[in-house]
């Protein structure tokens, strides 16, 4: 019911190490400062108009105003993607929150940000004609791009992210064990040196690139 253009962006946490051919994660808990964000967004964004010639349709006091910028972790995605599909695939409102239509007005139910209680409101006709194309996207606007390696014309192709990121967490080892039937556990691998167990701290494709690292770096010993 409120003017507010705004742009969601889902961001992986981490991306692909080209150099040495493996999957790089992000901090657990730090992706990127907001401040630093807001401010470059809003220079992207007016250097982009200006490129345009469209600086001079808006109001010279948008670039005073503090934008807003809300970074939150996602986990899996599964939920914000949930959240954002009616963005995607539906239009502004549907037919069953229309309550009754006039030659004068529209009653329709809503239910504010942060609550579950449900209200109504009724509003003129060309109000809620208003309401409704804003929402409709200009022409040569899209709603979902896809970027980096998530656009098809990448050379990396999304299933080569999806074993490397699977190579990092872990999975594809834990997948293996399970898909094994044999109901005894195989003894574990020992030094040869100290005869203590043995564990995968890394792994290298045949030119040497790592592919699977857990925890940092070994030291080269002087």
């Amino acid at each position: 019911m409120v003017y507010h253009p705004h742009v969601h962006f889902v961001v992986p946490g981490g991306g692909v190490n080209e150099t040495e051919g493996c999957w790089q994660a992000t901090a657990e808990n730090f992706f990127m400062h907001h401040g630093t964000a807001c401010r470059v967004y809003k220079e992207k964004f007016k250097t982009r108009l200006e490129e345009l010639e469209l600086l001079d349709q808006v109001d010279p006091k948008v670039w005073r105003k503090k934008w807003n910028v809300d970074i939150k972790p996602v986990g899996n995605g599964q939920a914000v993607l949930k959240y954002l599909a009616p963005y995607v695939y539906r239009v502004a409102i549907s037919d069953n929150r229309i309550v009754s239509c006039t030659e004068d007005s529209v009653t329709y139910r809503y239910t504010p940000s942060g609550t579950k209680q449900c209200k109504r409101r009724t509003v003129s006709g060309l109000d809620f004609t208003v309401g409704f194309l804003q929402h409709v996207l200009p022409r040569g606007f899209q709603k979902v791009r896809y970027y980096g390696w998530m656009s098809p014309n990448h050379r990396i192709r999304i299933e080569e992210v999806r074993w490397m990121v699977w190579l990092f967490l872990g999975w594809t080892f834990t997948l293996a064990m399970l898909a094994r039937k044999k109901s005894h556990s195989p003894p574990a691998s020992r030094c040869t040196d100290c005869g203590g167990p043995l564990s995968v701290i890394k792994i290298t494709d045949r030119n040497h690139r790592v592919i699977y690292s857990r925890g940092p770096p070994l030291e080269k010993a002087s």
